[in-house]
């Protein structure tokens, strides 16, 4: 009962005497003297009850100058992430060298008249803040009937290298460094571990690397204001409903609606942005969500599985 009740507290506790005593990474922070109290017993058996939160959304995305049907699936789930080579740690004496993050795979896949576009962006976020206050790794790739491009952002000491490849002649291959600033990308991961902690008023943000491939813009850390705000319109449901929004320079403003009490699901989100000369609303809507050990379930008998997330 006590491992139980404590469990957040002992992961926390030992990633950071295994993180210090290892020197598991340069990019490793100094722990302060005191953190925030946090409600270790739901956290623990949301996060590390051996399951996944898979939500899926209705979703229209602007792209081309038009708004355009599709449907998106965000997948969060925890576990074991190698700070040295930044991958996945699946050995016993990998975990040495790990930590605990809270993933998040987001997945949008949208028609453009004939054909159809998938974007996936993979984020690693650490759970213990205190010692990685950065996020590790983003990977992204999109894929349409043009061809596809692969990025990739690691946390480096002072910001982030990128990498990237593409059928495009253009931009065939990117390697560079960005400053150290916020990722748009993980706004996501971290206001479902702890929203209060989420920046407000002048920042500066790398916009979201699915956003910057539609677009075509450079990654490059921007101005932006952010403002946490009670949600006030009538498009999405829950409970205590919280608006995080982000506006840029550009005029593009990113609204993120979830859930003011833990676990903070995510009912939704709007991103406005000019695409072709038209200023155009993505909207992303929430359907259904669950939990599931996925993984174990990739057999043929599970399919009804995806009726109950009303997957197309």
């Amino acid at each position: 009962m006590f491992v139980k009740n404590y469990f957040f507290g002992i992961v926390v506790g030992l990633c950071a005497l295994f993180a210090l005593a290892m020197k598991a990474t340069v990019y490793q922070a100094e722990p302060p003297k005191s953190t925030p109290k946090t409600d270790e017993t739901a956290f623990a058996n949301y996060w590390f009850g051996g399951k996944a939160e898979i939500s899926s959304y209705d979703l229209q995305q602007a792209q081309y100058g038009a708004l355009n049907p599709g449907e998106a699936v965000l997948v969060f789930v925890t576990e074991d992430f190698r700070t040295d080579t930044q991958v996945k740690s699946e050995s016993e004496q990998s975990r040495q060298k790990a930590t605990p993050v809270l993933k998040l795979n987001a997945i949008k896949r949208f028609n453009t008249g004939v054909y159809d576009y998938s974007l996936y962006t993979s984020v690693f976020t650490p759970i213990n803040r205190t010692l990685f206050p950065q996020t590790l790794k983003v990977s992204f790739t999109a894929q349409d009937w043009c061809g596809q491009t692969f990025t990739q952002l690691n946390a480096r000491n002072s910001g982030f290298q990128l990498t990237g490849r593409s059928y495009f002649e253009n931009e065939v291959v990117e390697d560079y460094s960005i400053e150290k600033a916020l990722l748009e990308d993980e706004i996501w991961t971290r206001l479902r571990l702890n929203p209060s902690e989420l920046p407000t008023g002048k920042i500066k943000l790398i916009p979201s690397v699915s956003i910057a491939r539609l677009r075509k813009q450079k990654m490059e850390a921007l101005p932006a204001t952010a403002t946490l705000t009670d949600y006030a319109g009538k498009k999405f449901t829950g409970k205590m409903l919280k608006t995080y929004t982000i506006q840029y320079a550009d005029e593009r403003q990113l609204a993120i609606v979830f859930e003011g009490a833990f676990p903070h699901q995510i009912v939704g989100w709007e991103d406005t942005y000019t695409s072709r000369g038209k200023a155009l609303t993505t909207r992303a809507v929430l359907k259904k969500s669950l939990q599931s050990d996925y993984w174990n379930k990739n057999a043929p008998q599970f399919a009804p599985l995806r009726d109950s997330l009303r997957l197309r």
